[in-house]
């Protein structure tokens, strides 16, 4: 079975994955939290003998590979810890800065790691079509992204709705910063053609809702996505594991996995 351990083990995503392991034929061998939680000496729910630490290097040292769920700011340390011990790493935490990534990308050189701020193969199947059709369409059809997720997620717009955005401004040829609009108040004047626009919804227990909007003269083409369990991200994120267990050390993503470039 495929070793692994969970960084952000106590979170909703870690916690799902421990539900997932056993059917998919993975153990959990380490469930690391936060230094200081009140989580540490814990049991972790299903997983037998196994129990939540804030040493990295404890949590990590039975692991073929690491699956950060954790916090964007722990995300460089635990890669750190990963390139020491040489465990592969999947990051599926989201609203990562440009520093981090840069060191997720340095890490690669010497471990296999992939960035997957979405596991769901469906979502990553929905940016790949995003890219062509955005390539497909002039700009008379403009772009608007609208995600909506749970009460308690903490970044805006989510990583997935920032990479599908990412998607359609390579399939434009365009630059994603400088054509992204994340807010619209008061007398904004008319939509600049090419524009890349975000709605941002926060409510109840919503998984995950992503759409793409086409808005075109006389016409609307809409591509999404909506997660009705969060055991879809799990399974996901263990299916991502398995492929990375064994690979030779680069950067990742789960376009890779997913042989998403054949399209």
């Amino acid at each position: 079975m495929l070793r692994i351990a969970i960084a952000g083990a106590s979170g909703r995503m870690g916690r799902a994955i421990c539900e997932q392991a056993p059917e998919h034929a993975a153990r959990v061998t380490g469930a690391l939290v936060r230094s200081g939680s009140e989580r540490v000496g814990e049991a972790v729910s299903g997983v037998e003998g196994l129990r939540y630490s804030d040493d990295p290097d404890t949590a990590f040292q039975d692991a073929e590979v690491v699956l950060d769920f954790s916090t964007p700011g722990a995300a460089s340390t635990i890669a750190e810890h990963c390139v020491a011990q040489g465990r592969a790493l999947l990051v599926g935490t989201t609203g990562l800065d440009d520093s981090t990534r840069a060191t997720l990308q340095t890490a690669g050189r010497q471990i296999p790691v992939l960035l997957a701020p979405n596991t769901s193969p469906g979502v990553n199947l929905l940016a790949a079509l995003v890219e062509k059709v955005a390539g497909m369409l002039g700009e008379d059809y403009d772009i608007e992204i609208t995600e909506a997720h749970h009460r308690h997620k903490v970044d805006a717009p989510s990583g997935t709705a920032l990479r599908l955005g990412e998607a359609a401004a390579a399939g434009r040829g365009i630059d994603h910063s400088e054509r992204a609009v994340h807010a619209r108040q008061g007398q904004i004047g008319p939509r600049e053609a090419g524009d890349i626009g975000y709605s941002v919804i926060r409510g109840g227990d919503i998984p995950g809702e992503h759409s793409v909007l086409f808005a075109g003269p006389g016409e609307r083409i809409e591509l999404g996505h909506r997660a009705s369990s969060r055991a879809t991200f799990a399974v996901g994120a263990l299916r991502a594991a398995a492929w990375l267990a064994g690979k030779p050390a680069g950067f990742y993503t789960m376009d890779d996995m997913l042989g998403l470039d054949r399209l």
